[in-house]
């Protein structure tokens, strides 16, 4: 009794097993449904039998997409954010040297910022800048990756000084003195390269117009800046439409790796009191000149009636 009740119990679940390989042999329950000893299912229950795996790209193919990819975000990067030029003189010294990479800030114009005092900048030949100066031709590689931004390019004739006045500012010196910006002397230590005389010619007064800008070189024995282009249109002036961006750091080679920031000189407050005296000096002019028509016309008519 007791063996027949046993072989009763054990009839069903014999069954399911064998119902349960049939099903497997047949295709309807996955691996992954079996694979564990108790029967509980394995997979996720989703619905995925019978679903081939899916087959990983091969790199070779993703190569292609990823270097295009790369590309075009350099392009953009140069295009609008920043782009990297070789310094090619000595005009810079010693915040510059010949060869090195610096990176030029190319966002802020886009959002209006314009070029202020003390400000390394780059910018385009104004014409008649670069006359004398010879471009070396770049070979196919080099013109790419100048074009992407990966690369200074070779051909486009860009100069770059340090911005020492702005559109309504007026800049003069005399010879073996100081630079005197707005009337006030600047000193001009910090940057100078050591031993350089701020003017070794005379020049000026020079009012900048509206929307330009008056550069100099830092070593100014070895610097054809504004100084020496007066005779040019715009006397001696940059358009800031000209101007490319401004040089923020020294990126190549690392071992001259540095920032490039404004000097403390021009944030003197008395630069811009100067700018700001001489417009409200023609005010009063203008107020006062009814004043003094008035009374040399009440003299008059007093004198005639005398």
């Amino acid at each position: 009794m007791a063996v027949g009740a046993r072989s009763g119990h054990d009839g069903p679940e014999k069954r399911a097993d064998e119902a349960r390989a049939d099903d497997v042999a047949g295709g309807n329950v996955t691996d992954d449904e079996v694979s564990h000893g108790d029967g509980t299912p394995h997979g996720d229950g989703t619905g995925g039998a019978g679903r081939a795996p899916r087959k990983q790209r091969s790199f070779w193919k993703e190569l292609p997409l990823l270097v295009g990819i790369a590309l075009v975000l350099a392009l953009l990067i140069k295009t609008f954010l920043v782009q990297a030029f070789s310094i090619p003189s000595e005009s810079m010294m010693n915040a510059l040297k010949k060869g090195d990479r610096v990176l030029v800030d190319k966002l802020t114009p886009w959002f209006g910022s314009e070029p202020e005092r003390g400000e390394v900048v780059v910018f385009h030949d104004p014409g008649g800048w670069l006359e004398t100066a010879v471009t070396p031709k770049p070979n196919v590689v080099q013109k790419f990756l100048s074009f992407i931004g990966l690369m200074p390019s070779a051909e486009e004739k860009d100069l770059i000084k340090r911005v020492i006045a702005v559109g309504g500012d007026t800049v003069s010196c005399k010879e073996g003195g100081k630079v005197v910006l707005n009337g006030v002397p600047l000193d001009e230590t910090s940057y100078l390269y050591p031993g350089s005389v701020p003017c070794q010619d005379s020049f000026g007064p020079v009012k900048v117009p509206e929307g330009r800008i008056w550069v100099m070189g830092d070593n100014r024995q070895n610097s054809l800046d504004s100084r020496f282009h007066q005779e040019l249109p715009g006397g001696g002036t940059v358009s800031n439409d000209l101007v490319v961006g401004r040089a923020v750091v020294v990126a190549w080679p690392v071992t001259r790796w540095a920032t490039l920031p404004v000097p403390g000189i021009f944030d003197n407050p008395a630069l811009n009191q100067a700018v700001a005296a001489a417009p409200l000096g023609a005010a009063s002019l203008a107020g006062a000149l009814p004043l003094v028509l008035w009374r040399r016309k009440k003299q008059l008519t007093r004198h005639t009636a005398g």
